[in-house]
């Protein structure tokens, strides 16, 4: 393995302030032409990822996977699907990244394994009461010839969390069939993490998000606890048999320790769904990962109450923990925010999605405004920024994605009243035409629509009012301008406008109204493209649903 030197500033809190930029490898670039994304696709990109100012990329599993879960069914942790290149190949990609001052951010996914990982395999081959079985969780079902499963408890993608083998026990898995909840209270499970971990920071990787990090630790004693409601509403003393356990707190202690190991530590983000809480931010202290993911943005509708009290509540509830906050509007697992944002208030995404985005059709310039409104807005915010790929094109949900090309196990598993993930996930436009708009020479795994050439990066590349250059325009500023975790609300005088200060010398203003408001001072960036500045700075006035930064008149 070729040793790594990192060009990027070697300093131990980079993440605090990050714009980190986040990379489904599937569906970025696809460099062999077989309709998959693949790391020498991202490989081939990074110029353009360079350009737009991030500082870190964050892959999501590019491991060897059945995908019955998108890449989150793993076989092993520590290699690359064929299908997505090789070791050589990540390799090759940290260390462009790395010269270009780019960090490395992959994902780790403890909570279970593919069903066809070996030790899995061995432990279906070596039957009930094996040793092999204790790094799963088997039990054995209730009811007469144990042909009910063993607890009520839930999986995410419908049905029981529980599924039997041909020997008559059940193993548990929270999330598909395929994906067997891994047992942490044994220490193999434990030590193969831990090394997996040391694995690939030596090979250059900068930090780890951690997948369903709440979930890891599990009260598993007998008889089994009842839990049929999933992660939401969970208590707030850790006492829930399945999330958030205290337990897990000391997993990601010794975690910390293996981090600091290196120089510079490496950082982790926990990824989290259950409603924020006083407890969300006990995953962020110093001694354990340092940032969670709030997905209070992405779980908002577009009114300024919402985002007020969102804003307010991570702020405070983050305060004292020592870690830095995130923000996040789009992601891999939700529909692209500017589709969300110009849906009304209180939509049902579910059933929107089921209806091919018919139910109640989408206006794309409500949506282009927005959801430019928000990322201003966003990326003014004190911590760390994180984009979902696409996002800076102002791509929007590909909404009516014909049944027969869904890959996402969502749909089956809920028996089609779930559509699923697949429509945040389709390929990305690079150019305005080809036979996948450049992504690469062969079609692309999921069907792309013909209003995406509409949105390709090459038509939006140096065009100042286009999403892209705002993005772009956007990091450079942020990265001058927001280098303190500084924040006060500024009353506006209007319950539909939003106006906050990051430090004395600027501010960002949100029009959530219908009407123009002035702007009080010198403009520096607008997220609309009609309002661009000229030298002076002079725009005076914000239209509805746009946003600001400034500098205030003194």
């Amino acid at each position: 393995m070729p040793a790594h030197r990192s060009a990027t500033t070697p300093t131990s809190d980079w993440w605090r302030q990050a714009v980190i930029y986040q990379i489904y490898p599937r569906s970025f670039a696809d460099a062999d032409g077989d309709g998959i994304g693949d790391l020498p696709g991202i490989r081939s990109r990074l110029d353009y990822l360079s350009r737009l100012g991030i500082d870190a990329i964050w892959l999501s599993p590019f491991y060897p996977s059945p995908l019955a879960d998108g890449g989150y069914d793993i076989t092993d942790h520590r290699d690359v699907d064929p299908r997505l290149g090789t070791l050589d190949d990540f390799d090759a990609l940290v260390a462009d990244a790395h010269q270009r001052g780019v960090r490395i951010i992959i994902d780790i996914v403890p909570n279970h394994t593919s069903d066809r990982h070996p030790w899995f395999l061995e432990a279906v081959a070596a039957g009930p009461g094996s040793p092999a079985r204790e790094r799963y969780i088997f039990r054995d079902g209730s009811g007469p010839d144990g042909r009910e499963p063993p607890s009520d408890w839930r999986s995410h993608f419908g049905g029981p969390a529980w599924h039997r083998t041909a020997d008559g026990q059940w193993y548990c898995h929270l999330f598909a069939r395929e994906q067997p909840d891994l047992n942490w209270a044994h220490p193999e499970v434990r030590d193969y993490f831990e090394d997996t971990l040391r694995f690939w920071a030596d090979r250059g990787v900068d930090g780890f998000r951690i997948d369903v990090a709440h979930s890891l630790a599990k009260d598993l004693s007998s008889p089994l606890r009842s839990q049929p409601n999933l992660d939401g509403m969970l208590p707030l003393d850790g006492s829930d048999p399945l999330y958030d356990r205290d337990e897990v707190h000391e997993i990601y202690r010794s975690w910390r320790r293996i981090f600091d190991e290196y120089d510079p530590p490496r950082m982790a983000v926990a990824e989290t769904w259950h409603p924020t809480s006083s407890r969300t931010y006990l995953y962020a202290r110093a001694d354990e990962l340092g940032q969670i993911f709030d997905f209070s943005l992405l779980k908002a509708d577009w009114h300024p109450d919402q985002f007020r009290t969102v804003i307010s509540r991570s702020l405070g509830e983050h305060a004292g923990v020592g870690g830095a906050l995130t923000w996040v509007v789009s992601s891999h697992d939700v529909p692209r925010h500017a589709t969300r944002y110009a849906l009304p208030v209180g939509t049902d995404l579910d059933a929107w999605l089921r209806s091919d985005g018919t139910h109640f059709p989408l206006d794309e310039a409500t949506a282009q405004r927005r959801a430019r409104a928000a990322t201003v807005m966003m990326l003014a915010l004190p911590g760390s920024a994180y984009l979902y790929q696409g996002e800076e094109l102002g791509l929007l949900e590909v909404a009516d994605l014909p049944v027969d090309a869904l890959q996402d196990p969502v749909y089956e598993r809920t028996g089609h009243r779930l559509k699923g993930r697949d429509g945040c996930r389709v390929p990305l436009p690079w150019t305005v035409d080809g036979s996948s708009f450049g992504f690469g020479n062969n079609g692309a795994w999921l069907p792309q629509p013909d209003w995406f050439a509409t949105y390709a990066a090459s038509s939006q590349d140096g065009h100042p009012g286009s999403s892209l250059e705002l993005y772009r325009r956007a990091i450079t500023l942020r990265r001058k301008l927001a280098d303190t975790d500084g924040f006060c609300w500024v009353d506006s005088g209007d319950a539909q406008v939003l106006r906050f200060a990051r430090a004395e010398d600027w501010q960002c203003i949100v029009n959530f109204s219908a009407h123009t408001v002035p702007i009080p001072g010198r403009l520096i960036l607008t997220s609309d493209p009609a309002g661009i500045p000229d030298r002076t700075g002079q725009s005076h006035t914000l239209r509805p649903e746009t946003a600001a930064w400034f500098t205030p008149m003194n």
